[in-house]
């Protein structure tokens, strides 16, 4: 069943007025997202997304709603990497846990607006060029071996992002952090703030992140309502799951081996059902296996994570 423009239209306005409610009426004020707090609106952005994912699955069938699924497990959980960025983007440039949230929202703004150029432009390059499936199957291995043995980073430097260093060239930027805006005025001149350098250096971080993410829904679906939607309900939950994991990042220690073993295997998942199509072989590996794999090595990540902790935290109450 093909998805008419009414959908797509109803969609985008039901995004628009989440996105309204959480930053003008539930986070109006700059106040600090408790863990708690941050939580439970996770809670409710995954509930929303299983919600949508039933109607997907009585409206399009079963097919298209584990394709859904399939596509938010993966998307959510590369999500969670990119979040540790986020946390040593906000900790080099010093902003207050209380500005947070509105930098955040905004770059999830900026976020849905790239989705929805990669993801047309992925789709109609596939439908054009099927060839191309090897390069991003070929491109996520590579990624996901490089995240396997890439070094954490002590020196994080933003100011070294050619972006922000170019940005820095044609606009004035001032150092003054006593008002939360993203520009302000001295003597006639209108500079850009830390704030807005942050949320530059988000932008291009996510761009970045989407460059993995994109092709590895693609590998999923090829449906652009299924992959955009998968992503954009993934996209909302992003600040608060960011206050959570920001208070619980020892449970997540072993991630990125789990999401280098993801990346790994749909880049090999691609790259094999492509070759298997075109040589006319009837096999193929299915979502319902992706799906699979992905929950397995998320939750033995997680689980490996919390014993380790526990051991640790038991050695030193001994001690």
């Amino acid at each position: 069943m093909e998805v008419g423009i009414n959908f797509w239209i109803g969609f985008v306005v039901f995004v628009a007025i989440m996105l309204s409610l959480d930053l003008f009426v539930f986070h109006k004020k700059n106040t600090v997202v408790k863990v708690k707090e941050a939580l439970l609106w996770s809670l409710f952005w995954i509930g929303l997304a299983v919600a949508f994912n039933l109607v997907v699955y009585f409206w399009l069938g079963k097919v298209k709603a584990l394709e859904f699924l399939t596509g938010y497990l993966i998307e959510e959980s590369l999500s969670v990497d990119n979040l540790f960025v986020f946390i040593l983007i906000f900790g080099f440039f010093k902003i207050d846990a209380k500005y947070q949230h509105k930098i955040l929202f905004w770059g999830i703004i900026g976020a849905i607006v790239m989705r929805a150029v990669f993801i047309f432009a992925g789709v109609a390059i596939i439908e054009k060029f099927a060839w191309v499936m090897y390069i991003f199957g070929a491109f996520l291995v590579y990624t996901g071996i490089h995240m396997l043995f890439e070094k954490e980073k002590d020196d994080y430097n933003p100011n070294k992002n050619p972006l922000i260093r170019g940005f820095k060239k044609i606009f004035p930027v001032t150092d003054d952090m006593s008002r939360p805006h993203f520009f302000i005025r001295k003597d006639k001149i209108l500079y850009a703030t830390p704030f807005f350098i942050a949320l530059l250096v988000i932008e291009a971080s996510d761009l970045i992140f989407a460059v993995d993410s994109i092709p590895a829904v693609l590998s999923v679906s090829k449906d652009p309502f299924i992959v955009y939607t998968s992503n954009i309900f993934a996209i909302l939950g992003l600040r608060s799951l960011y206050f959570a994991l920001n208070g619980i990042m020892g449970y997540f220690q072993f991630l990125k081996y789990a999401l280098s073993g993801i990346l790994t295997f749909i880049g090999f998942k691609m790259c094999i059902n492509e070759l298997a199509a075109e040589l006319g072989y009837s096999f193929h590996i299915s979502n319902v296996t992706s799906l699979a794999v992905i929950v397995s090595l998320l939750t033995f990540s997680i689980l490996l994570s919390v014993v380790v902790k526990k051991n640790a935290e038991r050695k030193i109450a001994k001690q």
